[in-house]
């Protein structure tokens, strides 16, 4: 199964709506990382547009020119929407668990491994300002058992992408 660059109705890029409501400071880190990862992929997309229906056929053309700009980008934009889908997964099947908890635990599991001793620190004071669960939610709606439908929905589609392009980033195919 392939990701689409431009799926009907919207952009593959708008699987990042929820990173405005995080705070502005709490993942400025994170969301410059994933908006800079998108611009990559978007460069190359506008450089070669009928290489690139796919994210997986933008990546293999752009290996065959011997660059891997986009690719890294893709990268470690799946490793983020990984973060962040394994993180909001958790707070959701858990009512009374803090962001702060379930964004430390992703972390641990996603983005840790591949950070450096630098980065990581930053990382751990980003975790400690989330947002608090009650103001998170509240941000999203006023109907709680709604938020929650539509939480659901959308972080269950959002995993299925992230596993169609964590298999695809880990593959012979997109290695440089």
């Amino acid at each position: 199964m392939s990701a689409p660059v431009i799926p009907p109705g919207g952009t593959f890029f708008d699987a990042n709506t929820f990173k405005h409501l995080l705070g502005a400071t709490t993942f400025a880190m994170v969301k410059n990382d994933m908006n800079g990862n998108i611009t990559k992929i978007n460069t190359r997309y506008t450089e070669a547009p009928a290489e690139s229906a796919t994210l997986q056929e933008l990546v293999v053309n752009e290996l065959k020119t011997k660059k891997h700009v986009a690719t890294e980008g893709l990268l470690w934009l799946t490793r983020g929407l990984e973060f962040m889908c394994l993180a909001l997964n958790a707070n959701v099947n858990s009512k009374t668990e803090e962001l702060s908890t379930s964004f430390r635990n992703a972390y641990t599991t996603t983005l840790k491994p591949h950070h450096s001793f630098v980065v990581k620190p930053l990382f751990s004071a980003a975790m400690s300002a989330c947002p608090a669960r009650a103001d998170f939610y509240k941000k999203l709606g006023d109907d709680e058992a709604k938020v929650q439908e539509l939480m659901t929905g959308y972080l269950s589609s959002l995993d299925k992408i992230v596993g169609i392009l964590k298999a695809f980033v880990t593959s012979k195919e997109a290695k440089w």
